[in-house]
C-alpha cells in the first residue's frame, strides 16, 4: 500500500477498552486503531462521554459544539485515553449518570437509550459533514445498533457522495428498538420508516437502519456471517442479511497479543511453554478455595446467560466433577444462573459473581481448559485468550467458535493439529459427552501437552483480520 494517501477512518462505538467495557465490542473497538495503523489507516474513535471517559480523557480540546443535541447542549472533545485517539461526545444530559453504559443501577435499560445513541450516530454524521475544522473521515465504521443510525443520517446528508459507511454486527440479538412515535425525536423521516427501511414489526430498529443504509456490512466471523442469513440465527433480520449478501463480509476478530501474553502478563507468573502453567494453576486453586484434584481445572469467564449456554453447564457439571474435574467461574448476569452456580460451589467448584479483568488473566493462566458452551457466538474472545494461554477451549460448534478451534478428532489428532474440543448439538447431553472427552484427553499427558503447544502457537492476533479491513476500506474508496 506504499505511496497511497493515508485512509482516515472514524470508528463509532458505544464502548471502547480500556476506557469502558461490558463485552467483546469494547475490546475490538480498542484494538482496531493500532492493528490498522501499519496498513496506512488512521483511526479516530467517537464514543459517548460517560463519566469514566471524561475522567480518563487527557489533553481534551473542544473541536465542535452542538446547541441542541437530542435535548441539550453537547461539546465534542478530542483527546487521548489508553493510547487511543478519541472524540468524546460530552453531553451530560445523555451520559452523565451512574449505572452502566446501557443500564441503570437497577439493571433496567435507560428509557432514553434511543435518544442517547441516536445522538452518538448523529454527531458521527456531523463529523462526516465537516463539523471538525481541518479533519473529515473517508470512512465511518459503525459498531452494532448503538451506531446503527449513523449510516442512515450520512446517507441522507451531503456527505453521502464522499464518505463511505460500514456497520459491523457484533451480536444481532441486540437491535436498538424504539417505538414508531419517536421518529421525530430521532430525526427520522417518515418516508424511511418502511419494511424496506428501518421498520421492524412496527418499531424503529437502529440496527436495521445500519444494515439497510450502510455501504458495506461486516460481522465478526465467517461462520456467523453464514448463520445470520438463516432463520435460526438471524433474529428476524435474515432477509435483510440475504438481500445484502453481495456487500457483506465475515472478518474474524483478533485479540491484543501485547495485553494477552503469558510471557509478559503482569497479572500472572509468566511462562512461555505449557509446563509453566503449573504454578499459576496452584495459585488459582488457592484463590478459589479449591482442593487438589486429579482431573482438569476448567474455567468460565462469561456473562451468565442462556445465550452463553451456562444453563447447560449446570446440567452437565456432575459429569465433570465425577471425573475428578473442577470448575472456577467468573461472571454475572441472569440472577437464576448466578444462584445456581452459587449453590453448586464447594471444594471443587469456585464461583465469583462480577467481573475482574486481572482475575480473568489469572484464570486463563491457571486453567487447564476454558468452557464456552454458547448457543450462538458471533466470534467469541475467551476461547482466543484460552488458546494464547494454553487453556484448551471446549466450545460449541457455532459462529466464531467453529472458526477458531481445531476440533480434536481422529484426523486432527493423527496430524497433530488439534487445539480444542467442539460439541454439537448444543445440548446438556452433548456438553456432558464433550466433558468426558476432555477428561480422557487430560488423562493422556502426551496428547494433552501437544494440544497445549498447538493452542499456544495458533495465530490469534489482528494481523490477518486488520489486513482484510484495510483491503475493504481501500476497495470502498476506489468505488467512490
Amino acid at each position: 500500500m506504499g505511496g497511497r494517501a493515508v485512509t482516515q477512518v472514524l470508528s463509532v462505538a458505544s464502548e471502547v477498552a480500556p476506557v469502558i467495557k461490558t463485552g467483546g465490542l469494547a475490546d475490538v473497538a480498542g484494538a482496531l486503531p493500532a492493528a490498522l495503523a501499519p496498513f496506512g489507516v488512521t483511526m479516530r474513535t467517537l464514543m459517548p462521554g460517560y463519566p469514566q471517559a471524561m475522567r480518563m480523557l487527557e489533553d481534551a480540546q473542544p473541536v465542535a459544539q452542538f446547541q441542541d443535541c437530542f435535548g441539550g447542549h453537547a461539546d465534542l472533545l478530542a483527546g487521548k485515553a489508553g493510547g487511543l485517539d478519541l472524540l468524546v461526545l460530552d453531553a451530560p444530559h445523555l451520559f452523565e449518570r451512574g449505572g452502566g453504559p446501557y443500564l441503570a443501577d437497577a439493571g433496567t435499560d435507560w428509557p432514553d437509550n434511543p435518544e442517547r445513541f441516536a445522538a452518538l450516530s448523529w454527531v458521527a454524521s456531523e463529523i462526516a459533514n465537516g463539523a471538525i475544522e481541518g479533519w473529515q473521515p473517508d470512512i465511518v465504521h459503525c459498531h452494532d445498533w448503538q451506531a446503527g443510525l449513523a449510516p442512515y443520517y450520512i446517507a441522507r446528508s451531503p456527505a453521502a457522495d464522499r464518505v463511505k459507511t460500514i456497520i459491523t454486527v457484533h451480536n444481532i440479538a441486540f437491535q436498538g428498538l424504539a417505538p414508531a412515535w419517536k421518529m421525530g425525536a430521532l430525526k427520522i423521516a417518515p418516508v424511511d420508516f418502511t419494511p424496506d427501511g428501518m421498520e421492524y414489526w412496527g418499531q424503529i430498529s437502529a440496527l436495521k437502519a445500519g444494515l439497510v443504509f450502510a455501504d458495506w456490512l461486516t460481522t465478526v466471523s465467517p461462520t456467523y456471517a453464514a448463520e445470520l442469513m438463516t432463520a435460526e440465527f438471524g433474529m428476524g433480520l435474515e432477509g435483510v442479511m440475504r438481500a445484502r449478501r453481495d456487500s457483506f463480509t465475515g472478518i474474524l476478530n483478533g485479540i491484543d497479543e501485547q495485553v494477552w501474553s503469558p510471557a509478559t502478563d503482569p497479572a500472572i507468573t509468566p511462562y512461555k511453554a505449557a509446563r509453566g502453567k503449573a504454578s499459576n494453576k496452584a495459585a488459582l486453586r488457592k484463590e478459589f478455595g479449591l482442593r487438589q484434584a486429579d482431573g482438569p481445572l476448567c474455567v468460565v469467564v462469561s456473562r451468565l446467560t442462556e445465550q452463553k449456554g451456562l444453563d447447560l453447564l449446570i446440567e452437565a457439571l456432575p459429569t465433570l466433577l465425577d471425573r475428578g474435574g473442577q470448575l472456577a467461574l467468573l461472571g454475572s448476569g441472569d440472577k437464576g444462573l448466578e444462584a445456581a452456580f452459587q449453590r453448586a460451589a464447594g471444594p471443587d467448584v469456585g464461583v465469583r459473581i462480577g467481573y475482574d479483568e486481572a482475575l480473568s488473566h489469572r484464570m486463563m493462566a491457571g486453567g487447564d481448559a476454558i468452557l464456552v458452551p454458547s448457543r450462538f457466538e458471533p466470534c467469541g474472545l475467551t476461547q482466543l485468550y484460552g488458546l494464547r494461554y494454553g487453556a484448551i477451549p471446549l466450545v460449541a460448534l457455532t459462529g466464531g467458535l467453529a472458526d477458531t478451534v481445531v476440533a480434536a478428532n481422529p484426523a486432527s489428532m493423527a496430524h497433530q493439529v488439534a487445539t480444542g474440543i467442539q460439541f454439537h448439538p448444543v445440548t446438556a447431553a452433548a456438553l456432558a459427552d464433550a466433558l468426558n472427552r476432555l477428561c480422557d484427553l487430560y488423562a493422556d499427558p502426551d496428547r494433552w501437552t501437544k494440544m497445549q503447544r498447538n493452542a499456544m502457537s495458533q495465530p490469534v492476533g489482528w494481523d490477518q483480520s486488520a489486513a482484510r479491513y484495510a483491503e475493504l476500506y481501500e476497495s470502498l474508496l476506489a468505488a467512490r
